[in-house]
């Protein structure tokens, strides 16, 4: 960051106290000079807004949350893209369609810019740690004002002032974490539920993934600040949590901070974390994403059948069926290993939900190998599979693998779909008919005389109620099964 952001300050602005050089002290300050020049526009009777678009991963989301709680702490007030002053993209790169999404995006956005000299266009997530793509960006968007990456989510309110007041583009990209600050007061799209980090980056280097390499190394947030974080959203009326890692088994490795908790018992691993979790009081439901199955463990299954607060939904991805494919996917475990491990989970949990991630058209996938993943579908008889097709990303080992020609995998791809939704739609229909406890999340979209709400294997509900049940627990009745939801009615 060039320091000179800090000597420029408008008197106006002007916060009569020294910059801190450690944080989350040093961001507080620039909360406040921003606030400041919030403030000036608001007296003059500008209300300025901002709006996050999202592409990715639930972590993603997570990180949107803990942005738009600096940017309200700020005191810019939300509002729909196109009417903002401030737009900030969070980036995914696991599919070349993401990056295109964004470019899409930054093309509509510059007409804007043209009429709104003011807007400020931002870009930060996982497409910012790819080097090429910032200077494809700097170089065909060269309207974008504020690039960062993921490993410096809390320096916003410094990059928004440097923009403002040095008047040149705001670029801090960072190769590796440089300091770890968890951002406070993120404003959550539910009150009442939210996700908690409880660790960071990815050790696994599936040969198609560039994951490891945008989201970095392995690192553990303490049992202590994960707990207390729990604690907090529960005083604050969360009553669901989603514990969130790239892969939340290995929790417990390389603690970013030193745990007296790790240090009374070195073997505190995740089935500890979520067993510790469950005991917290007010805390109703308990989800984590994303276990992998190379090291799901016995304990982990046993936690989850000791604490009713663990929702019976697993999202357990197999990518493919294949023990040939998955090694050359560096994926860590056969199609026996996978199978025998959700023969154990149904076993210890016969009522649970099982879902999936499955990639077709993997490099030298053969014909036999896509049989094998069809296979695995009938025999885990999944509740719901996210289906892709591979997509080649620069940088990792199978994009120089020979690729599958387009219309093999599309075939393949179709044909995955209608086993997959053929299993599914029996699945989720099994529980049509029966009342069930359901967490009422909002007023439907498309039709607002019904509710929305969740159940606890993840699927929807819609049925008809009043604004005062939302984010509430309610008995609900499955009256019709639709595939992937229900349509319900409260018992009278």
């Amino acid at each position: 960051m060039d320091e000179r952001v800090i000597s420029n300050i408008p008197e106006a602005y002007h916060v009569n106290e020294p910059v801190p050089e450690q944080e989350p002290e040093r961001q507080e300050f620039f909360v406040s000079l921003c606030r400041n020049m919030i403030k000036a526009n608001r007296e003059e009777g500008r209300i300025l807004r901002y709006a996050i678009v999202t592409f990715g991963c639930q972590m993603n989301a997570h990180d949107s949350d803990r942005m738009r709680g600096l940017l309200e702490q700020i005191g810019y007030v939300e509002a729909p893209e196109k009417e903002a002053d401030l737009v900030i993209y969070n980036t995914c790169t696991v599919r070349e369609n993401a990056n295109q999404k964004l470019y899409g995006h930054l093309g509509q956005l510059k007409a804007l810019k043209r009429e709104n000299k003011d807007l400020l266009i931002g870009i930060c997530g996982c497409m910012m740690q790819q080097p090429e793509v910032v200077e494809h960006i700097r170089k065909s968007y060269p309207f974008v004002d504020i690039l960062f990456g993921t490993y410096n989510l809390h320096r916003l309110p410094e990059l928004i002032y440097l923009r403002l007041y040095e008047d040149k583009h705001a670029i801090e990209i960072l190769p590796e974490p440089r300091e770890h600050v968890e951002i406070r007061g993120a404003k959550r799209k539910y009150p009442f539920k939210s996700g908690v980090n409880i660790m960071y980056g990815c050790n696994n280097f599936c040969t198609y993934c560039i994951v490891p390499y945008v989201r970095g190394r392995e690192r553990s947030r303490t049992p202590e600040d994960i707990l207390q974080d729990v604690r907090d959203l529960v005083q604050d009326g969360v009553c669901e949590i989603m514990l969130l890692g790239q892969n939340v088994n290995s929790y417990g490795t390389n603690f970013m901070e030193p745990s007296a908790i790790i240090d009374a018992d070195p073997d505190f691993g995740f089935p500890k974390l979520l067993d510790a979790v469950c005991q917290i009081p007010g805390l109703q439901r308990v989800r984590f994403m994303t276990p992998h199955p190379k090291d799901l463990s016995d304990e982990l299954i046993d936690v989850i059948r000791r604490n009713p607060k663990v929702c019976r939904h697993i999202h357990l991805p197999v990518q493919s069926g294949s023990t040939e494919v998955l090694r050359k996917m560096n994926r860590r475990y056969t199609k026996e290993h996978y199978l025998t491990l959700v023969q154990k989970i149904r076993e210890a949990l016969p009522d649970v939900s099982l879902t999936t991630d499955i990639m077709i058209g993997f490099p030298g996938e053969t014909e036999a190998d896509f049989q094998e993943t069809l296979d695995v579908v009938r025999q885990a008889q999944y509740d719901q599979a996210y289906t892709f097709i591979y997509s080649r990303r620069t940088g990792t080992p199978a994009a120089v693998m020979e690729q599958v020609p387009e219309d093999v995998v599309k075939d393949r791809f179709d044909r995955l779909l209608k086993v997959v939704s053929e299993i599914a739609h029996t699945r989720c229909g099994r529980f049509e008919g029966q009342t069930v406890e359901v967490l009422v999340e909002e007023r439907n979209a498309q039709d607002p005389n019904l509710l929305t709400g969740r159940l606890e294997n993840n699927l929807l509900v819609h049925f008809s109620g009043e604004d005062s049940l939302i984010g509430q627990f309610v008995q609900v009745k499955l009256t019709k099964a639709h595939g992937f939801y229900y349509t319900g009615e409260i018992p009278s």
